[in-house]
């Protein structure tokens, strides 16, 4: 099977591998794009702003500060000790940089699909001589 997917067979696996993994990486870029613009938001503030839950955002963090994308560090002035701040490392930003170019492909691709299926869905309501099912 996986040399099927390698050679771009289709494979009802690969698919829902590769959606899984598409899924994935738009979740860490999202994360990634909403660090770099508020790095002092607690876990629980970027959980709600991504609308997953907290262990699912921890799992995510503790995945890139692995990777070496993400630090985080104790906020030098904060009254709770416990509260971090979540910054991207240079490495980071290059990988986001990647990120972003893969993200807007998809974003372009699903929007191509959406533009032929309203165009034939239009041309469809437009000739009103043909039958339609059930009328």
């Amino acid at each position: 099977m996986a040399v099927a997917c390698l050679l771009g067979g289709v494979n009802p696996v690969c698919d829902m591998t590769s959606n899984q993994e598409e899924t994935r990486e738009d979740l860490h870029f999202k994360l990634m794009q909403e660090l770099q613009q508020n790095p002092d938001l607690s876990q629980r503030e970027l959980a709600d702003k991504l609308g997953i839950s907290l262990g699912r955002l921890n799992y995510c963090l503790k995945a890139l500060v692995k990777k070496g994308f993400v630090k985080f560090e104790n906020f030098q002035n904060s009254k709770h000790k416990l509260r971090y701040a979540y910054m991207l490392t240079p490495l980071g930003f290059a990988q986001k940089m990647k990120m972003t170019s893969r993200f807007l492909k998809r974003k372009l691709d699903e929007y191509e699909m959406l533009e032929a299926e309203i165009a034939r869905l239009r041309n469809e309501l437009a000739q009103p001589g043909e039958a339609r099912d059930g009328e």
